[in-house]
């Protein structure tokens, strides 16, 4: 069997319902930090697909520009995050967005 760029299409989709469905569903910010990540490899994996099916580089390019983009807003992100959480382990999103001001 044959992989094609529609399995990796639905692997991109499933991946991004998962990951959209986490973002809804929990109030813990790490993991709604984490589903927001998995969505932006979802979005990478058809930026990729289409890539090769298109036999164009723009895609791969594109992905680089998103995990430079990702990694800085790890950087960020993750440290707000778990300076809030160390301070007030049983912080849920609302609380993190009263924070600002």
């Amino acid at each position: 069997m044959e992989v094609t760029e529609t399995w990796y299409l639905l692997l991109s989709a499933l991946l991004f319902a998962l990951g959209a469905t986490g973002l809804l569903i929990r109030r813990n910010p790490l993991v709604m930090f984490m589903c927001v990540e998995l969505m932006l490899n979802a979005v990478n994996i058809s930026f990729v697909a289409f890539s090769n099916a298109l036999d164009d580089l723009s895609g791969q390019t594109a992905v680089f520009f998103v995990l430079v983009v990702a990694a800085a807003e790890v950087v960020v992100g993750l440290s707000l995050t778990v300076a809030v959480l160390r301070r007030r382990p049983e912080a849920t999103a609302d609380d993190i967005a009263s924070l600002r001001g």
